[in-house]
């Protein structure tokens, strides 16, 4: 089972998502039938709904960019040590934070939802190892992610 804590720090945030948790946990139920979770194992991550003042605060404090972006990803586990989690029962992923700002600049001729999905599911696939640093990993990565996003549709 796999399950995200939301946290929300502006409130913007809930004028174009009425209940946040509701929606990503949904989709998250059907993000195990592509990446299958062990049904033996509780993970969770939290994903904080910021604005571009506290991502850009978060920016420069952990990745000494001082600049605001569109979503940070904070795993809690290293790649080679996930593999050390097989004998945990709960495994804590890590955080994600994304920027209204961002979301909602994108969204102008898109749907806020769509836009806000793909920001959340990129940092989620970053928690569990993925990065795009490589033309083939960014492409594997990608690939993920879309088939992913196409689930969000159904």
């Amino acid at each position: 089972m796999i399950k995200a804590n939301i946290e929300v720090s502006s409130k913007l945030w809930l004028k174009k998502i009425k209940n946040p948790s509701k929606s990503i946990n949904k989709i998250l139920n059907k993000i195990n039938k592509i990446l299958r979770f062990s049904p033996k194992k509780y993970y969770t991550f939290t994903i904080l709904l910021a604005n571009n003042s506290k991502i850009k605060s978060l920016n420069k404090k952990f990745r000494k960019k001082n600049k605001a972006t569109d979503v940070l990803s904070f795993p809690f586990y290293k790649k080679k040590d996930f593999l050390k989690t097989k004998n945990k029962r709960d495994i804590y992923l890590g955080d994600v934070i994304i920027s209204f700002e961002f979301v909602f600049k994108r969204s102008i001729n898109k749907i806020f939802l769509n836009e806000f999905n793909k920001l959340w599911i990129h940092g989620f696939l970053h928690l569990l190892g993925y990065d795009h640093i490589k033309n083939k990993d960014y492409k594997k990565m990608q690939h993920l992610e879309n088939k992913i996003l196409k689930l969000t549709s159904i």
